[in-house]
């Protein structure tokens, strides 16, 4: 619960996904909160953000935003390495969080971050925002409702990023994870979509290239079969020059295909495309229900404990991922030390 009447708010990192988080705070609750505190990796930029949006501090010291009594929610909008850390020190500091995905880059993290949040008796949300996509809601109200029964689901999340460029075309310091960060989204997803809680990773396709300037693996693909014998195939890569963003459900009585946001089934167009403003209306859907687990005193509807199934997935995967690269280095193929590898 707020320690005032206003709700105290903080965010880590000042990039376009919190720029898109403080407009959904603006309008879901425009006077019922305080900006606390921003914080980030250089003094004058997160100045220059602070003054913008309203924040009473810039700092770039994480003790500095947790020290405040004021303050009841932490957003994590940092690099995807520095999630994990970052989000512990919040919760064992008494705040409430909500981790920009993913909420850590091993299993281990996630099901640590799982015990604290119980143990200090804090909510923890992550932006899986694509639950919030109405077109993939309705997919899954299908599916939920028995209408339908699906045998497979292909995903492709795919797009060229071979320089440190983000979604909204601005330069960064950080590099992406392909298999933690858009990979995180496309697995959860499709895990989602069918109502699973538990896959085998039957097979794993790495194509771990790496790139000269990013130094991460740009092309990976997941098999995986969930305990009711379905098929989820992910496909990622960065360097395709025709930007896709899919997921195929394959179902005994329809087909349904999200594409970029557009719905088809088997009888045609269910639901138009959607843009960047529909990405933002899903953020503002999932904050507000991050700030309403609040103040109902209950487990946000996408909390850690919720997604650990896709994590396990991602864990499953980077393991193998691990194992073939290791193994080529004992081949003389590549470098002994791959930065795919921990």
């Amino acid at each position: 619960m707020p320690t005032s009447s206003k709700l105290g708010v903080a965010v880590l990192g000042h990039g376009s996904i919190a720029v898109a988080h403080l407009d959904a705070l603006r309008a879901l609750d425009p006077s019922g909160m305080q900006l606390r505190s921003v914080m980030g990796r250089l003094a004058e930029p997160t100045q220059a953000f602070a003054t913008e949006y309203g924040f009473a501090r810039a700092t770039t010291s994480l003790d500095e935003v947790l020290d405040d009594s004021a303050l009841d929610a932490v957003i994590v909008c940092s690099p995807s390495e520095a999630h994990a850390d970052q989000t512990e020190r919040a919760l064992r500091a008494g705040k409430h969080v909500l981790c920009e995905i993913p909420l850590a880059t091993s299993l281990g993290d996630v099901d640590r971050l799982i015990a604290v949040a119980d143990e200090v008796d804090r909510k923890l949300m992550v932006c899986h925002t694509q639950h919030y996509f109405p077109a993939l809601v309705e997919i899954r109200r299908h599916v939920a409702a028995g209408e339908l029964h699906p045998h497979a689901v292909v995903s492709r999340f795919m797009f060229q990023r071979r320089a440190n460029i983000n979604w909204m075309g601005r330069p960064r310091s950080w590099t992406d994870n392909l298999l933690w960060h858009h990979g995180c989204h496309a697995v959860d997803a499709a895990l989602w979509l069918l109502g699973a809680t538990e896959v085998d990773v039957a097979t794993q396709i790495a194509l771990p290239g790496g790139d000269a300037t990013l130094q991460v693996p740009m092309d990976l693909g997941i098999v995986m079969r969930t305990a009711r014998d379905q098929v989820i195939t992910v496909a990622m890569s960065y360097n395709t020059h025709i930007a896709l963003h899919d997921y195929l459900v394959i179902g005994e009585e329809n087909t349904f295909l999200f594409n970029d946001g557009e719905l088809r089934d088997k009888d045609g167009v269910r639901m138009p495309r959607l843009g960047l403003d529909n990405t933002a209306e899903a953020i503002t859907r999932q904050d507000a229900e991050f700030l309403a687990a609040l103040a109902e005193q209950r487990e946000p509807a996408i909390s850690a404990r919720s997604v650990r199934p896709a994590m396990a997935a991602l864990q499953a995967a980077q393991d193998t991922l691990n194992a073939y690269l290791r193994q080529r280095a004992r081949d003389g193929v590549g470098l002994a030390h791959h930065p795919a590898l921990p």
